[in-house]
Order: structure tokens, then sequence, then C-alpha cells
């Protein structure tokens, strides 16, 4: 079977632009992403201010990660499938709209279901967007520069971590979470602007089908990575969503240390997405499983460590070296289970990613509320000590990934 590709006689060759305008168009999705990213994990970095504000629990404040996985796991398959006739560029200038005025409704929103409401048009937007931008450099750009340009793409991942939820936080306890969200709004109207100007028409020739995307669900080779997907995602986001509460509990952490706390792990999240990007092409189960095992050592270890400031400052290091090369080792595995399916391989990649996200952070806030911090920490360790062992049954059973035809 055949998937839908995104490319249209009536659209001109990247070889045909000029190379500024096809990098900023480059620049311009990845703002976009980095956008995306930022508001997702924004509420990390304020969750306890935002829940005192409506007098919510750390748990209940945690649906703020839970809403967008969930919309996103469910809206990737389904916007991609509707608007796959739909004009790609036209419909990232309105996943970018949508997403600006839900930052725009969290900053006025007058009660905590209002709130909840502008996360379920993150979760469309995120659905929407990553599974037409992830794999959009290929019509942005020559052939020879598409893995420059998707390395450009996907660092918008920890970018949105070593600067987009430090500042949040920074602006959140300098003058109100609202404002926060408020800058963010604005930020994503420009972003928007750029985008509309540098990005070219991207017709679509031919609209993804549902059956193909059941089609690669019944492979071994997307099962694959589909599991190990759940696996660390989970792992981390039910653990990283809660971070501040353990730093503020187990740490006793100012807000001063655990902006430094977030900026230190983003920037180790860089290193780590330009390691992983390096060597999961050479070598994706020892890069994976290596990735897995960074995160399970450090929030096993945090508990034990986590009362110093500098230990646990150095294990968030270690934390973002691990999960900054997750998403790219993700995306690879599913692009290598369907190596002739680029868009749909992205919407399997998408779902099954933000489905987890939305799974990790419910079930982190459950344990949250029922123990304490370092129990999360403990349990979201074995999980990803078990996504190693995954990586492990791959290599032993001599598996392989099917060959481009």
């Amino acid at each position: 079977m055949s998937t839908a590709t995104t490319t249209s006689a009536h659209a001109p060759a990247p070889s045909d632009r000029p190379a500024l305008v096809s990098w900023l168009a480059v620049i311009s999705v990845m703002l976009g992403i980095f956008s995306i990213v930022t508001t997702e994990i924004l509420p990390i970095g304020l969750l306890t201010s935002i829940g005192s504000s409506f007098t919510v629990s750390d748990g209940m404040t945690g649906l703020m990660m839970t809403m967008p996985g969930l919309l996103a796991a469910v809206s990737a398959p389904l916007v991609t499938v509707a608007t796959g006739r739909i004009d790609r560029r036209v419909m990232l200038g309105v996943f970018i709209l949508l997403l600006a005025l839900a930052n725009l409704l969290a900053a006025v929103a007058p009660d905590y279901w209002l709130v909840l409401v502008s996360r379920v048009m993150v979760g469309v937007t995120i659905g929407g967007f990553w599974s037409i931008g992830a794999g959009l450099a290929g019509q942005l750009v020559p052939a020879a520069s598409v893995g420059r340009a998707t390395s450009v793409i996907f660092s918008a991942v920890p970018l949105g971590s070593v600067l987009g939820v430090p500042l949040g936080t920074f602006i959140g306890d300098v003058a109100g979470w609202r404002t926060a969200f408020l800058v963010m709004g604005g930020f994503t109207l420009a972003v928007l602007a750029l985008l509309l100007l540098v990005v070219p028409p991207l017709p679509s020739a031919q609209a993804t089908r549902l059956d193909v995307l059941g089609g690669m669900l019944r492979s071994a080779p997307t099962r694959f990575a589909v599991v190990m997907t759940f696996l660390i995602v989970l792992a981390h986001f039910g653990t990283y969503t809660y971070i501040t509460p353990f730093l503020e509990q187990a740490t006793h952490a100012s807000p001063a240390l655990i902006t430094v706390c977030l900026l230190a792990y983003g920037a180790a999240g860089i290193v780590g997405n330009f390691l992983g990007g390096s060597t999961v092409g050479r070598y994706p189960r020892a890069t994976f499983a290596a990735a897995a095992g960074l995160i399970a050592g450090a929030t096993l270890l945090l508990p034990v460590l986590g009362w110093s400031d500098v230990a646990a400052v150095a294990l968030l290091i270690v934390w973002g070296v691990g999960y900054g090369a997750v998403p790219v080792c993700s995306q690879t595995w599913f692009a290598r289970a369907s190596p002739d399916s680029a868009e749909v391989s992205a919407v399997l990649f998408t779902a099954s990613f933000q489905a987890t996200i939305s799974l990790g952070a419910l079930v982190g806030g459950a344990v949250l509320d029922r123990s304490s911090p370092s129990t999360v920490m403990v349990l979201g360790g074995m999980t990803a000590a078990l996504m190693v062992l995954v990586a492990w049954a791959h290599w032993a059973g001599r598996r392989s990934w099917p060959r481009a035809s």
C-alpha cells in the first residue's frame, strides 16, 4: 500500500528557491515546534503557582499536561486524514493560530476548566502540526540538505526545555504565571507571521488513508517502536512533569535554584539531541537504550542523592542528555519501520508519543497524590530500565527493519 505525499507538480521544487528562503522556511517550522513544545511543557515550571491560584492539587494541575497529549494522540491521525487534500502551508498556519489563541485563553481564564479547554486546543495543535512538520524537511530544502534540516527542526524539542520553560518559569516568578502564557501567545503570533511569509505553498497530491495507518501497526518493526516509545516517554513524563514538587520538597530548592535546574536540564538536552542524532543512524538500538539508561539512572538516584543541590543539578544534567536523544531516536525507529511512508510514520510517531505523555502525566499525578515525589521518581526509573530490556530483546532476536523500495 502507498501513502500520501505532500508534494505537487504545482509547488516549486526546493532547488528552485533561494537557499536563504528555504532555510528560513525550515527555521519557521522549527520555531513553530518550539512554540508548541514550550507551550505544552510550560506548566511543569509553573505547576505549583497555577494550582495555588485555583486551589487545586499538584496532581489535578497535572491535567494540564494530560489534556494536550491525549488530544494530540487522537487528532494526529484524524486531522491528518481529514485535511489530507488541503495545502499543508495553510494547515500549519491554522494550527499555529490555534496555539496562539490557546495561550491567550490560558492567560485570562477565570476558572480552571477554561485553562483545561485551552489545553485541548494545544493538543489539537500538537497532533496536526507535528504530523505535518516532522517530515517536511524534504519539501523545503534540496535532498542533500534534508538530514541537516531535519536536525534543525528537531532541535526545537530541547530548545523548548533550555529556553522556553526556564524563561517561562522566570517570567512566572517575576510577573505571575498568566504573564508567561501571555508572552507565549504573542511570540506564537510572530511565528505565524514568519511562517506565512517564508514557507512556500505545499499542495497535497494524495491524502493519507486510515488503512495505511492500520497496516503499519500490524508490522513487528512498528510495534517495537510503539512499545519502546511508550515505556521511555511514560517514564520521563511520569516523573519530569512533577520535578518542581520534588525539588521543592526533597531538595528544598528555592525558585531561583529550580530555574537553574531546569536550565541545566534543557542545556543538556541540546547536547543529547545532537549526540543522539549523530549516532542513532548507525547504532539505533544502542543509542535508544543508552538514552533510556541515563534517564533510569538519574531518576533512581534522585531520591537518594537529591537532597544535595549539586547532586540534583548533576543528575538533571544526566537526565537531560538522555531525554534529549529520545525524540530523534523514536522518530528514527518509526521511520525505519516504514521507510516508504514518511507522513504516515510521522503520524504514528506523534500519536504514540503524545498519548504516552498524557498517560505519563496522569499516572505520575495519581502516584504523587497518594505517595511522594520520591516514589514517582523510583517508579519512573524502573520503567525506563524496562525499556532497556526491550531494546536488548530486539537485538537478541536479531530483528531488522524493512528496506525502502
